[in-house]
């Protein structure tokens, strides 16, 4: 169960096209230099983006890529299959391992595995690239309002998206998930 770089990095150049398309191409240049991705990895991110129908490429003088939906439908699960991230944490329970430990605490455990990822799948497909351009509007302007540094306010929008409240922001993505019984 590990987000790796790809997915991390994916969910960011969507966010970063999306807060500065303005229905308008955006070059993969201008997203690399912003958000300090190499090019070259962008480019490989945005080749899976496209053929999983999250991004338009638009050729030609002007050219780059928009989104190929509204911000408000594309979720960030859509963005993590696409680019084959896969962070079921029930992955790696293979049947040739019931068999080795079919006990009590093995099914519990698969059990409980199997619910966490149905929770996760569940919370990315509810938050969508939309979501997140408003809450960062919302935590940027809390952020100047409060005169915080540039590293006061990169750790507050960490913390905003994160938790339910910090320094006084309060998340509007999702609330927190409860306990999920067995």
């Amino acid at each position: 169960m590990r987000l790796t770089s790809k997915g991390r990095y994916a969910v960011r150049a969507m966010l970063d096209l999306t807060m500065h398309s303005n229905g308008n191409p955006v070059r993969l240049q201008e997203i690399s230099t912003r958000q300090n991705i190499s090019l070259h990895y962008l480019e490989q991110l945005f080749r899976k983006l496209r053929n999983g129908q999250s991004v338009k490429s638009v050729r030609g003088p002007g050219g780059g890529y928009v989104l190929a939906r509204s911000m408000d439908q594309i979720t960030i699960k859509d963005v993590l299959d696409c680019v084959g991230e896969n962070i079921n944490p029930a992955k790696d329970i293979l049947g040739s391992e019931a068999e080795v430990a079919n006990t009590v605490e093995f099914h519990l455990s698969k059990n409980y595995f199997q619910n966490l990822g149905i929770i996760m799948r569940e919370y990315l497909a509810t938050t969508t690239l939309g979501d997140l351009a408003r809450k960062a509007k919302e935590v940027e302007a809390d952020i100047q309002a409060q005169g915080a540094t540039a590293e006061q306010a990169t750790a507050a929008a960490t913390e905003a998206v994160a938790t339910p409240a910090a320094g006084g922001l309060t998340s509007g993505i999702r609330n927190p998930i409860g306990e999920i019984n067995q």
